[in-house]
């Protein structure tokens, strides 16, 4: 176990320490908490309370990956070990959680990242001790949010928030470890987009002399503040938010919503089993379009 109450010597050299973390199996299992198993990952089956109870009470790293990210576990080796390693998955994805329902006559619980997110700041605001470290993805970011929370019980104060770089395929951001632990928050909320920020919140659980609870939640936190479309309760309770952020930049989210639909599709073949790496030179594994198959006559 790792004891919250260390204190590190010297943060200057920030030396990579050995792992003490179990997997994300044997801790859920360990503590009986329900899941159900999807392409590898094991998925929270609770409610949203539960969920935010259980980060606050264990701590670790929090992952929602949406249907766009599957594909993903394929390509990004990274990827793959942090979703793999975290603590708790949240089921975001709406196609993913219709897509099980149908193939395997079984229910997954949906928690989108927004309603846990605002679960979890709502349960700050009573508290109102807590602190909370942001990192953010821009300057613009930033200022939303500290517009937004200004006169919250927990107002963010900009010392709290740190603007990520461009990460690499590999997270290694000492400059965001050596901050959080000086400060040692008791949470950490990250909203970089899906990718690197799964794989901070692996790199941070993996370095950090204690336990905080991590939330990775991705664009969450930009519908709250309004850096992104908002998104009412109504749509994210019957799935509709990728059809709100679509109308508002087609541009951008129309090439990740065609990644989408890789996911029914490595559900019917792989169902509970964690789909194999697919080599960068190794040829699609998916069927032929209908226009591939006309012009291969």
């Amino acid at each position: 176990m790792f004891d919250i109450r260390r204190s590190m010597a010297d943060v200057s050299g920030l030396p990579r320490r050995r792992s003490l973390r179990r997997p994300q199996t044997f801790l859920m299992l360990d503590l009986m908490i329900p899941t159900q198993q999807i392409l590898g990952l094991r998925f929270f089956n609770g409610n949203v309370d539960e969920a935010v109870a259980f980060m606050h009470r264990h701590g670790g790293y929090l992952v929602a990956p949406s249907g766009t990210c599957f594909a993903r576990l394929r390509e990004d080796e990274p990827y793959r070990c942090a979703m793999l390693s975290a603590d708790l998955a949240i089921a975001d994805s709406g196609l993913m959680v219709l897509t099980w329902r149908l193939l395997r006559r079984e229910k997954v619980q949906r928690i989108s990242g927004l309603k846990y997110l605002k679960q979890l700041l709502a349960k700050l605001e009573r508290e109102g001790s807590a602190r909370v470290f942001w990192i953010l993805p821009g300057t613009r970011a930033r200022q939303k949010l500290l517009d937004c929370f200004r006169s919250e019980a927990f107002a963010v104060k900009i010392e709290d928030c740190y603007v990520a770089p461009q990460y690499g395929l590999e997270v290694d951001d000492r400059h965001v470890l050596a901050r959080i632990e000086k400060d040692r928050p008791a949470h950490v909320v990250i909203a970089i987009g899906s990718g690197p920020q799964e794989k901070l919140g692996h790199y941070l659980c993996e370095n950090l002399s204690y336990r905080p609870a991590i939330h990775c939640t991705g664009a969450a936190l930009g519908f709250i503040t309004g850096e992104q479309v908002a998104i009412p309760d109504w749509a994210d309770r019957f799935f509709l938010g990728w059809l709100l952020r679509l109308i508002a930049q087609p541009h951008r989210f129309i090439p990740r919503l065609i990644r989408g639909f890789e996911l029914p599709w490595l559900i019917a073949r792989y169902g509970n089993a964690l789909p194999p790496v697919r080599l960068r030179d190794q040829k699609s594994e998916l069927p032929p379009s209908p226009k591939l198959r006309r012009d291969r006559r």
